[in-house]
C-alpha cells in the first residue's frame, strides 16, 4: 500500500490577517462545529468583533449546553501576553465565564497561566488553550486541526465540590450521582452523536440539539420506576417553535418509528416531545446498561429526527 506523507502548512498560508481573514472563518457554522466537537460543546456564534469599551473581542458565542456566553479570542502566531490580559478584560466585558484561547502556539508561560486559572476559579468558570494547526497530503486541500493544550481539570473541581457538600447528598441523590456519571461514560465509549453534560446529583441529565432553547433531556423517576428522553422547547417567541415542528408530527412520528407523546403544556412557556419506558429501576445497578441503551437509543433518535429541523425553524 502507497501512503501519503502529512505536512504542515503555515497558518498564514491559508490567512494572512486575523480580523479579516481567520475570524470570519472560525465564526462559520462549519468550523465552529469542528471546534465544538473538539471542545465537547455546541457553540453557537452571536456575533464578531464585539466591542467591549474601545477593544474589540474576535467572536461571542454562547454554549448550547449551558445557555451561556462564551468568548472565543484567536491568534495566527504563538501566545503573547497582550492577548492573555485581552481574554481577561473582554470576558469580564461580555460576562463570559467560558473563554477559548486559540494560537499557532502556545508558549510553556502561558498554558501554565491558564491551567493555574482553571485551578483557582470555580466550577463553571472554565478558560481553554487550542493550538490550531494545517496539515496538508501531497497537492491536498490543507485541513485544520485543533489540538486542545490546556483544559479545566473537571475531576479536581468535581472533588472540590463534592467536599463542600459532603454529607448533605441523601442515598437517592448519591445514586443520581453515580448513574448520570456512569450513563456519561457510556456514551463517550459509545461515540454517541449525543454529548452529555456531567453527572450531577439530580433526576435528570441535558444534552444540547444545537440551538438555544432546545435541548435533549433523559430522566429516571425513583418512584415510579420509570425512564424517559425528552426533547424540550423553551424560547422567547412562546409556541411558534412548537408549533413549527407540529406541522411536520406525521412525517417526524414515521422517522422516529412511533412511540413520542407531544405535549404543548399550553399554560407553560415550554413544550415537550417525550417517549418513556415502564419498568425501570434506576437503583437497580444491575440493570443500567440495559437502561443506557434505551435512553442511549432514543437521545440519538431524538437527534436525528429534530436536529436538523431545529435548525431550519424560522424564528419571528
Amino acid at each position: 500500500m502507497t501512503l501519503g506523507r502529512l505536512e504542515r502548512v503555515d497558518l498564514t498560508v491559508a490567512w494572512k490577517n486575523e480580523a479579516t481573514d481567520f475570524t470570519p472563518w472560525l465564526a462559520k457554522e462549519e468550523n465552529l462545529e469542528a471546534l465544538s466537537e473538539a471542545l465537547s460543546m455546541e457553540l453557537e456564534a452571536l456575533g464578531t468583533e464585539q466591542y467591549v469599551g474601545p477593544y474589540r473581542a474576535d467572536i461571542l458565542c454562547k454554549d448550547a449546553f449551558s445557555g451561556k456566553n462564551v468568548l472565543i479570542e484567536n491568534q495566527l502566531y504563538k501566545t503573547d501576553h497582550t492577548h492573555l490580559g485581552q481574554i481577561l478584560t473582554y470576558a469580564a466585558g461580555l460576562n463570559c465565564k467560558t473563554v477559548i484561547w486559540i494560537a499557532s502556539r502556545f508558549t510553556e508561560e502561558h498554558r501554565a497561566a491558564l491551567d493555574f486559572l482553571n485551578e483557582i476559579t470555580e466550577e463553571d468558570v472554565s478558560f481553554f488553550g487550542v493550538e490550531l494547526e494545517l496539515w496538508k497530503i501531497g497537492n491536498s486541500v490543507a485541513a485544520p486541526k485543533f489540538n486542545i493544550i490546556s483544559r479545566p481539570n473537571t475531576w479536581t473541581k468535581n472533588l472540590r465540590e463534592a467536599a463542600q457538600h459532603a454529607g448533605e447528598l441523601t442515598s437517592t441523590k448519591q445514586n443520581q450521582l453515580s448513574y448520570w456519571t456512569a450513563f456519561k461514560e457510556f456514551m463517550e465509549e459509545r461515540k454517541s452523536i449525543v454529548r452529555c453534560q456531567k453527572g450531577l446529583a439530580q433526576h435528570w441529565t441535558n444534552m444540547s440539539i444545537g440551538r438555544s432553547g432546545f435541548w435533549l433531556t433523559a430522566r429516571v423517576n425513583s418512584q415510579k420506576d420509570r425512564i424517559a428522553t425528552d426533547l424540550h422547547i423553551k424560547t422567547q417567541f412562546t409556541k411558534q417553535p412548537y408549533q413549527a415542528l407540529l406541522a411536520q408530527r406525521e412525517a417526524i412520528d414515521n422517522e422516529f418509528g412511533g412511540g413520542l407523546e407531544w405535549n404543548e403544556l399550553s399554560d407553560s412557556k415550554e413544550s415537550i416531545i417525550t417517549i418513556a419506558r415502564e419498568n425501570a429501576d434506576f437503583a437497580n445497578k444491575d440493570d443500567w446498561k440495559n437502561q443506557f441503551e434505551w435512553l442511549a437509543t432514543n437521545l440519538e433518535k431524538l437527534d436525528r429526527a429534530f436536529r436538523n429541523r431545529i435548525k431550519n425553524i424560522e424564528l419571528e
